[in-house]
């Protein structure tokens, strides 16, 4: 195993021990309820709109990067919204992330955009726990095999949450394909050594036709997101750089 995928199947494997946690802690019909009754704002729909749309992250650290900064969730969001973002991710992850729920929490009741819920969803409990906070839910093709990805999908999409299926390679973008997703991230960071190439985005595009296609990673100028909208993105997932200057948002969201 390569060391950038084990630092990825260990990110999964602490994952999977909070979903332990979380399955002790609650009633899953319960749960499973109180997730299909909670009111979703269109992630999806929000990215369909003319030009290139912007998901601006709220992160305080990475496991490529380290500590980015400290940050309010909400004021952050409350930000992103006004620079002109179509929707936010939140980092839940508390160890290499230093994120948590009520980041959040915190981000999504000080704005009126759909919240990505970005984490190593591994459990179908974690997607009722998203289904319960959040629009959307993340879910890596990497950690999951094809059957296992479409149920993951489909329960998603039951609970009214939009599942967004990050791939990075051409079985990835594959499987993707065959879950059912119809909003697909490319994400140009290699997981194996955290080398970052847009020309990933560009090699992809084509097989992911018809889908909504975001491009994650990478993003530090108009120029880049430019490039990537001219390979067939419909918006940009922007993080670190977004986090280090948010002005950048308004740039990227102003490109026709």
């Amino acid at each position: 195993m390569s060391e950038g995928l084990s630092v990825l199947y260990k990110l999964a494997a602490a994952a999977l021990g909070r979903a332990e946690e979380l399955r002790k802690s609650v009633d899953l019909d319960a749960f499973y309820q109180e997730a299909f009754l909670f009111e979703k704002r269109d992630f999806a729909a929000a990215l369909k709109r003319p030009g290139l749309s912007v998901i601006a992250e709220v992160k305080r650290a990475s496991p490529s990067v380290g500590f980015i900064g400290d940050v309010d969730p909400a004021g952050w969001g409350a930000r992103y919204e006004e620079e002109g973002a179509s929707c936010l991710s939140v980092l839940t992850e508390p160890d290499h992330f230093k994120g948590s729920l009520l980041d959040l929490d915190a981000a999504r009741q000080n704005t009126m955009l759909p919240v990505l819920r970005k984490d190593f969803t591994v459990d179908e409990a974690q997607v009722l726990e998203a289904g319960t906070r959040a629009d959307a839910v993340l879910l890596i093709a990497a950690l999951f095999e094809t059957g296992a990805l479409a149920r993951y999908v489909s329960l998603a999409v039951e609970l009214g949450l939009t599942p967004l299926v990050e791939v990075h390679e051409e079985r990835e973008a594959d499987l993707a394909l065959e879950s059912g997703a119809r909003l697909i991230g490319v994400n140009n960071r290699d997981l194996r050594d955290f080398t970052v190439d847009l020309a990933t985005t560009e090699r992809l595009a084509g097989r992911l036709e018809g889908t909504i296609l975001v491009a994650e990673s990478g993003v530090k100028t108009p120029e880049d997101a430019r490039r990537l909208r001219d390979a067939g993105a419909d918006a940009v997932l922007v993080g670190e750089a977004a986090m280090r200057d948010p002005a950048l948002v308004a740039k990227l969201s102003a490109l026709s």
